[in-house]
């Protein structure tokens, strides 16, 4: 049974930094690229960051590019999320997600091209 199990969450103030790990078990993910997203109470879930299954190439929402950094281990068969600079709009549940889907001709942005997601890590920004 495959898993993905998120971690690293929690209260920050403005400012300060985070970083997330989402760990995969039940299957290796070395060469399948992964993602995060998040969901912000009262909004639909959105796209963040991806990165390729080699961790050579990655892919930003407009809003995090220059304070997240997106990164992976595959002998670990785990994927992080490093936050800097938060901003109380970072606020939200933060979801991995992994696909079944090789290749990298464009980033993978949108919620169908991941088969699997983790139960999410709440992120909470104070101003």
């Amino acid at each position: 049974q495959v898993q993905l199990v998120e971690s690293g969450g929690g209260l920050v103030q403005a400012g300060g930094s985070l970083r997330l790990s989402c760990a995969a078990s039940g299957r290796t993910f070395a060469g399948y690229p992964m993602g995060w997203f998040r969901q912000a109470p009262g909004n639909e879930r959105e796209f963040v960051a991806a990165i390729s299954g080699s961790g050579g190439n990655t892919y930003y929402q407009d809003s995090v590019k220059g304070r997240f950094t997106i990164s992976r281990d595959n002998a670990k068969n785990t994927v992080y999320l490093q936050m800097s600079s938060l901003k109380p709009e970072d606020t939200a549940v933060y979801y991995c997600a992994a696909t079944g889907r090789t290749g990298w001709s464009r980033a993978f942005t949108r919620e169908y091209e991941y088969d699997y997601w983790g139960q999410g890590t709440q992120v909470t920004v104070s101003s």
